[in-house]
């Protein structure tokens, strides 16, 4: 087996001679395997690796420590746009970014998702513990996709940041327009097994039979035809652009950098204010506490 890592140490890629399966993981545990733009790239980089090699047909995503990932790192959300100083001073600026700013660094990240849509190899999702904001898009987007009953699923950035976040045109498409709605205009985090009976996922299981039945349909997908699976993946990216993606390269970053300038009224939630006065891990606590809205008692 080869094996290569980012220079950070948080995303590795293994190729196995003759097996025609590479993995790609996620390795930041203490964040819960989310992402900052470094990571991002360089997952993209070793999907650019992986979609190269004649001899992979097979791409297997995963977490380290049982979780996928809970997206991108909220630790710093205007980190994403790069730090302006001030004057003079040398310090960060604390203005938000402009929006040519923000429509520069979202058409780059929305790339990334248009092309793990639209990518030549076949793509197989490891889902245990978390799949929430980019790391929820990801687990839609595999083509074979493994997730655990317990996994918490959702785009809970919808609660500070508003519901036109994300890859529309594939939320309606995978989910449905009903849950799609729901989950982008509610921000609930769900748990998958709440869903298995939508067939949103391709298989559901106990969360000890992830990594086995994910080993399991890369090893079954891998034995296709190389080129059989390079024709059809094309094939089935036309299909979708024509019937459900139809805008969406633009409309994802674009919806995301004008839905990220939002002004918020009195008593609505303003994530990034709360995490400036309290921090992240109490803007987080703070956050669910607004949005919590008791079930009715009925009789």
């Amino acid at each position: 087996m080869t094996s290569s890592s980012a220079a950070d140490g948080r995303v590795h890629y293994d190729a196995e001679p003759g097996g025609r399966i590479a993995t790609i993981t996620l390795d930041n545990p203490a964040r819960r395997n989310s992402y900052n733009a470094t990571m991002r790239d360089e997952l993209a980089r070793h999907l650019d690796r992986a979609a190269e090699d004649d001899d992979i047909t097979v791409v297997l995503l995963r977490g380290t420590e049982g979780v996928f990932s809970t997206g991108a790192d909220m630790n710093n959300a205007y980190g994403w746009y790069g730090e302006r100083t001030g004057s003079g001073n040398g310090r960060p600026a604390k203005s938000r970014p402009s929006q040519r700013r923000r429509l520069t660094v979202d058409r780059k990240s929305f790339g990334f998702y248009h092309h793990l849509l639209g990518y030549p190899k076949v793509t197989v999702g490891e889902i245990s513990g978390y799949a929430l904001g980019g790391g929820f898009e990801m687990a839609l987007m595999t083509d074979i996709s493994v997730i655990a009953r317990d996994t918490d699923i959702g785009m809970p950035a919808t609660r500070f940041l508003g519901p036109a976040l994300g890859s529309l045109h594939m939320f309606f498409h995978r989910l449905g327009p009903v849950l799609a709605r729901r989950m982008l205009l509610t921000g609930d985090i769900i748990e998958a097994g709440e869903v298995e009976h939508l067939g949103v996922f391709t298989e559901t299981c106990d969360p000890a039979a992830v990594t086995a039945r994910a080993r399991y349909w890369a090893e079954k997908t891998a034995k296709m035809p190389a080129d059989g699976v390079v024709i059809a993946k094309e094939a089935f990216r036309l299909v979708e652009q024509s019937q459900a993606y139809q805008g969406e390269e633009v409309a994802g970053y674009l919806l995301h950098a004008f839905g990220t300038n939002l002004q918020f009224a009195e008593g609505e939630f303003n994530f990034v204010k709360t995490r400036a006065e309290h921090g992240t891990r109490e803007a987080f606590r703070l956050r669910d506490e607004h949005f919590h809205v008791p079930e009715p008692d009925l009789p």
